[in-house]
């Protein structure tokens, strides 16, 4: 009997869909090097075990993205996020690509801060692509969830053609991508956006592949 079972077990396992999201997760940063990621690190420091986009002492020129040297398709990423200063626009890239000759990224986009004066925490925007908004996160509940000037938890899952994304819990997208040329895979990238001065932190940045 306590052998069937036990065979019974395993064939359930072997069966069971939730083996597909059975990875663990990995640290994309590591808190002191920049080992795994590229990009112009004159815009980018490590300080406090974080990822520093941006400057507080001047205008930021224009859009700066530091990726991943690997590329990722289903994922669940986990990570946490703050903006502070008058610019207050950011966000993280995922399933994206640079665009040649150029400091842009092509892709995905989870938004941090704020934009033409309303949150823009959780949207999901089409960099350097489609260049629109996707998904705009409900403004009423999103305000009621982000500290501002402080830390953030972010949570976005990319599955085949879904994309859902989570602040401090709140899920803010479910969208499904109808475009089959989209791609579903690329790099995932931190960015401080063109603008009035600010800085972008991002730690505890981490990763399961599904």
């Amino acid at each position: 009997m306590t052998r069937h079972l036990a065979l019974l077990a395993v064939l359930f396992c072997a069966a069971s869909p939730v083996l597909a999201d059975s990875g663990r997760f990995v640290r994309l940063f590591d808190g002191k090097t920049f080992d795994g990621w590229e990009g112009n690190l004159s815009s980018f420091r490590i300080e406090e075990g974080a990822v520093v986009a941006g400057s507080l002492e001047g205008r930021i020129p224009h859009n700066e993205f530091l990726c991943t040297k690997k590329q990722y398709g289903d994922f669940e990423l986990r990570l946490k996020a703050k903006i502070i200063g008058p610019g207050q626009n950011a966000g993280v890239q995922f399933r994206s690509k640079r665009v040649p000759n150029s400091s842009e990224v092509a892709g995905y986009q989870c938004d941090v801060g704020r934009h033409d004066g309303r949150s823009i925490w959780g949207c999901l925007y089409d960099e350097a692509r489609r260049r629109k908004f996707l998904v705009y996160s409900d403004a009423k509940e999103i305000a009621k969830v982000v500290k501002p000037d402080d830390w953030n938890d972010m949570v976005i899952r990319s599955e085949g053609p879904r994309v859902q994304i989570w602040i401090n819990g709140l899920r803010t997208v479910d969208y499904t991508e109808e475009d089959e040329m989209i791609p579903r895979q690329g790099t995932i990238g931190l960015q401080i956006h063109v603008g009035p001065p600010a800085e972008a932190w991002y730690k505890d940045i981490e990763i399961r592949e599904l």
